[in-house]
């Protein structure tokens, strides 16, 4: 029956794709036979080709998730073209009318020009030529966009980089009625509105298309595709390999911060492939801005392999365009949320449109791994080209199976020798530990800073950007300043904090001169999970090594979380290391003391963005803090020493306007030290019904944390828990060789062991 009705859907599909071809343009009732007849049928040639068009609609019917795909986008098509053309003067930001709509035009003629493709009916042609010719006689007229916020103004856009966005779908668009448009027209579309498009995002705009930035690669790929369309190898070398020139300010900022300098530096679209990812694909800007820029970098690549073969564009740098899809689609929670490193937004994840795309051409292109189908099944909607027919075949053969994200590391720098990013997953717990490069613009002064997840929910958080994105009543929809005093600042990380200061000072340049060290990273056995790292030039005259360890024991339902912050320094300092935990506080070990009147914390760096809500003094007792998120309970238990300080802050402080969601952490605060060590172990447990208003397991399994030795050479944590189970954990602090074998004495108890760490 369900193969009958398939069969009967075709039918129906093909005879709809014979009558609309020959239908007529009720404008011009010889148009379609006109352009036919005199097509060379070269096009299109750069994502759809006319091979993969036939294959295409030769499976019309047959494959669930293609034609579910090819439906739903028929049908946005369609109530599109029925509301008209509308192509207004520019003058809005991000979430504005004009920016929407233009936004909602590029996508809307990409979505045409492949259905006119597809089902050969030239309704979508006429939409696509209309628009454009709309397009043609506006962008002559055009001046700069309005909105003066921008480093690299657009005309269509407040910036260059949404101008890109709109050349980059509009170019497959052209592709797809290139052969179908009159010679006339072409010409005139070129000569008045593409050329003109592609010398403005380049020639024009130097400081934004020739750098290496997730910016730059959507400038060089706007220029790359539309010259792939026009075959004009000029626009084609200026894509790939940058403008030449170095005439570019090396003082300017680009809205994020950052400094452009371009000078003596590899520009171009292959630059942008080899300086940003990392041999394993990690993008060093994080995933929200790797997902971003995947389409353009993907999306030209298939163009190039389609078009320049001879390339070899998924051969570069290893397959490393290949290697970042994986990496990506790791940097994600259970949920497949990205983890928010550096500016990110939450929420964000591999549903979104660039990240089907990515799959699809991964699949295709790479080596048909089973696991991305998996992937492909819960986006539930696949790219209607051939990368997408390939997938929604081998999907509906019952190819797919599951995509295991394990724990894994990703190295950052374009060699992999600048840091990376850890990732520890126990059970249903992630642990997330950065230790990085600087990022580029959207990096965050945050060296050794780590979040936990449980379930696909963030237990201990990483704050993330401060931006509504295309919100337009919050600052137009771009980053707010608070992204800057706030989310930037080293304060707003679960990471060390000295003399209430961010690392590197706060300073961009100073922060990309330097990256974090990998020390340890074992993952092999499953009870005992270890990740290190060093950072030493965050604060000149101190060190920092911070190990995170995940311990499972038959004693425990659930593994729990062992962190060690070692600080070394030629001074005495104060110490802040935050905790922001999410969720409800639900008791304290200590007793504090809770402020009448709320009131920053400092004023600068950070700080003046934290009320301080409560505080404590230790005892030199062990402290803990105990919260409830999502009828889940959590725990730290942290060591301290006499004097140390404990406390409750919350967010939004000096945050007139609310751009700062209000959140609650825990500081703990050395005082006077040259030395310091914090030692936290973080649990799960238990949980909480609201139906039968039951809590069970609600309170810590940990009785007591000691560290019982630490020098220079080794540190040893003793902990103990509720059933009197005592694990000891040792870590050589110089020596991170896999086979030297180690003895240490403590408390006249004798250890020896191989490699850079012991459990017992």
């Amino acid at each position: 029956m369900k193969r009958l009705k398939s069969i009967a859907f075709k039918i129906v599909l093909l005879g709809y794709v014979v009558f609309n071809f020959n239908c007529e343009d009720k404008n011009n009732t010889t148009l379609a036979v006109t352009n036919i007849a005199k097509s060379t049928k070269q096009h299109p040639n750069l994502i759809l080709t006319q091979e993969g068009v036939k294959a295409i609609q030769a499976n019309l019917g047959q494959i669930p998730l293609f034609d579910k795909s090819l439906a739903e986008t028929k049908a946005l098509v369609d109530t599109e073209i029925a509301s008209g053309i509308h192509v207004p003067i520019p003058k809005d930001f991000s979430g504005g009318y004009t920016h929407e709509k233009h936004k909602r035009n590029f996508m809307m003629m990409q979505k045409a020009g492949v259905l006119f493709q597809i089902l050969n009916d030239q309704t979508y042609a006429v939409y696509v030529r209309d628009m454009l010719l709309a397009y043609a006689e506006l962008y002559p007229k055009l001046p700069v966009h309005p909105q003066t916020r921008s480093y690299a103004r657009g005309k269509i856009f407040w910036q260059c980089l949404n101008d890109s966005n709109w050349l980059v779908y509009t170019s497959q668009a052209y592709d797809c009625v290139y052969d179908w448009l009159s010679e006339d027209e072409r010409n005139h579309l070129e000569k008045d509105l593409f050329v003109p498009f592609a010398n403005f995002i380049s020639e024009e705009n130097p400081q934004f298309f020739n750098r290496v930035h997730n910016h730059s690669t959507w400038g060089n790929v706007a220029v790359g595709m539309i010259a792939l369309v026009m075959d004009n190898d000029e626009l084609l070398e200026k894509a790939l390999h940058g403008l030449k020139t170095d005439n570019i300010d090396a003082n300017m900022k680009d809205n994020d911060g950052g400094y452009i300098k371009t000078k003596g530096q590899k520009v171009g679209f292959y630059a942008n492939l080899e300086e940003p990812f990392s041999p394993d694909g990690y993008y060093t800007e994080g995933p929200y801005y790797q997902r971003y820029a995947m389409y353009p970098f993907l999306i030209f690549a298939e163009a190039l392999q389609n078009k320049k073969p001879e390339l070899k564009i998924f051969e570069f740098k290893d397959g490393v365009l290949l290697n970042a899809v994986d990496a990506l689609l790791n940097l994600t929670d259970a949920d497949g949320e990205f983890f928010p490193i550096n500016d990110g937004q939450k929420g964000m994840s591999y549903h979104s449109r660039e990240l089907i795309t990515a799959v699809d051409i991964a699949y295709h292109f790479g080596d048909n791994s089973p696991e991305l189908l998996s992937i492909v099944e819960q986006q539930g909607k696949v790219a209607l080209d051939p990368t997408g027919l390939s997938v929604a075949l081998a999907v509906k053969e019952g190819k797919a199976s599951p995509f295991v994200k394990s724990s894994l590391q990703l190295h950052d720098g374009p060699d992999g020798d600048q840091g990376g990013v850890g990732i520890l997953r126990a059970n249903d717990l992630e642990l997330v530990y950065k230790y990085t490069s600087q990022g580029l613009s959207h990096g965050h002064y945050d060296k050794l800073s780590y979040s936990l997840y449980e379930s696909g929910d963030e237990v201990v958080q990483d704050y993330g950007l401060t931006r509504f994105v295309n919100i337009e009543q919050k600052g137009g929809g771009n980053y707010l300043k608070e992204n800057k005093t706030w989310s930037k600042q080293t304060v707003a990380h679960n990471t060390l904090v000295q003399d209430e200061s961010s690392h590197f000072g706060g300073s961009y340049d100073v922060g990309s001169q330097h990256h974090s060290d990998a020390y340890i990273f074992k993952v092999d056995d499953v009870n005992l999970q270890v990740v290190s790292a060093k950072e030493v030039n965050a604060y000149p005259g101190t060190e920092m090594q911070r190990s995170m360890v995940f311990i499972k024991n038959e004693n425990l339902e659930k593994p729990f979380l062992l962190d060690i912050m070692r600080v070394t320094s030629t001074k005495a300092h104060q110490y802040d290391l935050p905790l922001y935990y999410m969720g409800q506080l639900m008791q304290t070990s200590f007793t504090y003391k809770a402020e009448s009147t709320l009131s920053p914390l400092g004023k600068n760096n950070g700080y003046q963005h934290l009320y301080k809500e409560a505080a404590a003094v230790s005892n030199g007792d062990n402290t803990k803090l105990s919260w409830l998120l999502n009828n889940k309970f959590y725990t730290a238990t942290s060591v301290t020493s006499v004097n140390d300080e404990m406390l409750l802050v919350r967010t939004g402080a000096t945050d007139p306007e609310f751009n700062i969601r209000r959140e609650p952490g825990l500081i703990l605060r050395k005082k006077k030290s040259k030395n310091a060590l914090f030692v936290t172990v973080i649990e799960s447990h238990g949980s909480y019904s609201p139906v039968s208003e039951l809590a069970v397991d609600a309170y810590s399994h940990i009785l007591n944390i000691s560290v019982i030795y630490d020098t220079e050479a080794y540190t040893a944590i003793e902990i103990k828990d509720d059933l009197d189970k005592i694990y000891t954990f040792i870590i050589a602090n110089n020596d991170n060789s896999k086979t030297k074998s180690h003895i240490l004495e403590v408390n006249n108890k004798v250890f020896n062991w191989n490699g850079p760490y012991l459990l017992k």
